[in-house]
């Protein structure tokens, strides 16, 4: 257990305890429609803010730290501009829910870039694709269903968050088929994946938090004007696929979604002595990316913990 005033890693925050809750809301979506579900989100969301202070200062620090960035954006501050984040997030869990019930208009989601990712498929490449917690992630899963010859495996750590996976599997049991439980990126893990994208697979996993180890491997690169820890593996991972690398956004939209992917690397490599600055490089660009889309839609970026927290001692060594 974390310390008083001591950072606690992601993976420690259970991210939808309110999970009960949001079943009883998707019924009343089922039953009565959106409007209604959000009057009920709002008691919900207000309890969740009360009991969870660790999740209320993140959010609270991360706005704070965009406004002081980006103060033509207003966000508003305090309690309001939490309160918008998290109801963000509820709506985020809800189209996860509408999803994999049937129910998420997927027509209503305009693709950006998707083109670069058909291409490869057509001509049985596979490759790589970073994601972020920004937006809804379940939306590549779903749309690459209507694509018969894209097959997507999907790195992820939820232990955090069984009891929404369970969830989901209820609604659609397809809705785990394509997700491989990491912690640590092992030799054989590592050739099972280059098996994949040989046989023009993707491979999906996520830019924007650090492993779950106790000393994990990190680069540090600015992020809204601060330095900040950004995992490596995923260029260690594309360096061992020897394969092309993308980048996915998505974001909700008033009319709907918005999944964007963008081409990132042909290929990454790693030459021994200037392994560490290329790393540096890769996160920055990335960062830069992620930085971009979410200034797009501040409140639709759902990590909710000290992301900044151990770059204090690294800011005066990244460059402005």
């Amino acid at each position: 257990m974390a310390a008083p005033g001591q950072s606690r890693h992601w993976a420690q925050i259970n991210e939808v305890s309110f999970v009960a809750g949001m079943r009883l809301l998707f019924a009343v979506y089922r039953l009565f429609g959106r409007l209604p579900f959000r009057l009920m989100l709002y008691p919900v969301l207000c309890w969740y803010i009360a009991a969870n202070g660790r999740a209320r200062q993140a959010s609270r620090a991360y706005l704070a730290q965009v406004a002081a960035y980006r103060p033509a954006l207003r966000l508003p501050a305090g309690l309001g501009g939490v309160f918008l984040h998290f109801a963000a997030f509820g709506e985020s869990l809800l189209d996860k829910m509408l999803l994999w019930g049937g129910l998420f208009p997927t027509a209503s989601v305009a693709l950006s870039g998707q083109q670069q990712i058909s291409d490869a498929v057509a001509q049985g490449r596979g490759g790589l694709i970073i994601c972020t917690h920004l937006g809804n992630l379940e939306l590549c899963r779903v749309i690459g269903r209507g694509h018969a010859d894209l097959k997507l495996t999907v790195l992820v750590h939820t232990r955090h968050a069984q009891a929404f996976n369970r969830m989901l599997a209820q609604l659609d049991p397809r809705s785990q088929l394509n997700l491989m439980q990491v912690t640590e990126m092992s030799p054989a893990t590592a050739m099972m994946l280059a098996d994949k994208v040989a046989q023009g697979e993707f491979v999906v996993i996520a830019g924007d938090r650090v492993p779950v180890s106790p000393n994990p491997r990190v680069a540090h690169a600015r992020f809204m004007g601060r330095a900040a820890p950004f995992p490596v593996g995923p260029y260690v991972l594309a360096a061992l696929l020897g394969c092309p690398v993308y980048l996915m956004f998505s974001r909700r939209m008033p009319e709907g979604a918005q999944l964007s992917f963008e081409h990132f690397r042909d290929l990454v490599e790693l030459p021994r002595k200037q392994r560490a600055q290329r790393l540096d490089e890769l996160a920055a660009d990335y960062a830069a990316r992620l930085e971009f889309h979410c200034l797009q839609s501040p409140f639709q970026w759902f990590n909710f913990y000290d992301f900044w927290a151990d770059s204090a001692i690294d800011d005066q060594h990244v460059p402005h």
